[in-house]
């Protein structure tokens, strides 16, 4: 969708992705518990090994790769809905596109913490899209229903489990994505919904999963040797910090967690699982991965003629 990150954005905002990471840090750790193990920088996984276990499950990949395919389209819907709203008498003027290959720090983190905390400031969010000022030409109704449509002609999606996805049905935004998407619109927004269902279910699906249990045994008995009894899960350890701060000692519990995870192989296993897990929900779900394919491919040869066509006009302040 013009305007957004992704042109997936819309599905991710519907429901919650999977627990997110901490900020990958430069080797600062924190203070150690009395009884937990002792983690340094070469024990736990490189940042690189990380970046390829994350991009191991191929749902999850789909779902949150962002391929030169993908970026094109997202950028000839921008310029055709900056276009269609000049031609209406609006300055339209979302965020640029982000290049292929940005945006690896979405990817879910569907097994609690994976590197340090840092202890440096977080650096700050990335601003949103300024609201119009009151009064403007951009804050009236006649702008919204330009570029968002009518309320009443919106077009609803469903997946096979309840998620449903709203987009424009008609005005700049819904014009934009027809121009590009054609009439596999529908069917585009409909596989990746699929795919996002699929995503969580495999991960239900993972934890009946013998070897990912064993692993999971595994690190609760390190937690258990460490001095922190009766964790269940990484992910809820993580999800519970503020319990287990006042109860464990948040920091002293997070290091153990994470040295506990180096010294079982805990996440290279759980990756390596989850992905064989999503693999075997695609080849049960043959279509979703041939229409994502052919939907995709023809999307970028659209994109690709939109964009050769806005390159090859004249500048309006040329001549």
């Amino acid at each position: 969708m013009p305007g957004t990150r992704r042109p997936r954005r819309a599905l991710i905002a519907l429901t919650a992705v999977l627990a997110g990471g901490a900020a990958v840090v430069g080797g600062t750790l924190l203070a150690s518990a009395q009884d937990a193990p002792q983690v340094s920088d070469e024990a736990l996984v490189s940042t690189a090994a990380l970046e390829r276990l994350h991009r191991l499950p191929p749902v999850t990949d789909r779902v949150f790769a962002w391929t030169g395919a993908q970026a094109r389209s997202a950028e000839a819907q921008r310029r055709y809905a900056i276009d269609c709203m000049a031609r209406q008498g609006f300055r339209y003027a979302p965020k640029a596109t982000p290049p292929a290959g940005s945006g690896e720090d979405e990817r879910p983190r569907p097994f609690g913490l994976e590197t340090p905390p840092s202890s440096a400031t977080a650096a700050p969010a990335e601003p949103g899209e300024k609201p119009p000022k009151p009064g403007s030409p951009e804050a009236s109704p006649a702008y919204a229903k330009a570029l968002f449509g009518d309320e009443g002609k919106r077009v609803t999606v469903e997946g096979e489990h309840g998620m449903r996805v709203s987009r424009p049905g008609n005005g700049c935004l819904a014009e934009a994505e027809i121009r590009v998407l054609g009439d596999g619109r529908t069917r585009w927004i409909r596989t990746q919904i699929l795919l996002y269902e699929g995503q969580e279910q495999t991960r239900t699906a993972l934890e009946k999963d013998p070897r990912f249990r064993d692993a999971t045994g595994r690190w609760r008995q390190c937690m258990d040797r460490a001095g922190f009894p009766g964790q269940n899960d990484p992910q809820a350890l993580l999800k519970t910090l503020p319990t287990q701060r006042a109860r464990l000692g948040g920091r002293d519990v997070l290091r153990a967690d994470l040295s506990c995870k180096s010294t079982t192989g805990y996440l290279t296993l759980a990756y390596t699982r989850l992905a064989a897990v999503q693999q075997d929900w695609l080849d049960r779900h043959p279509a979703v991965t041939g229409d994502w394919k052919a939907l995709l491919a023809r999307q970028d040869e659209e994109a690709r003629e939109v964009l050769a066509a806005k390159a090859a006009a004249p500048s309006p302040h040329s001549g």
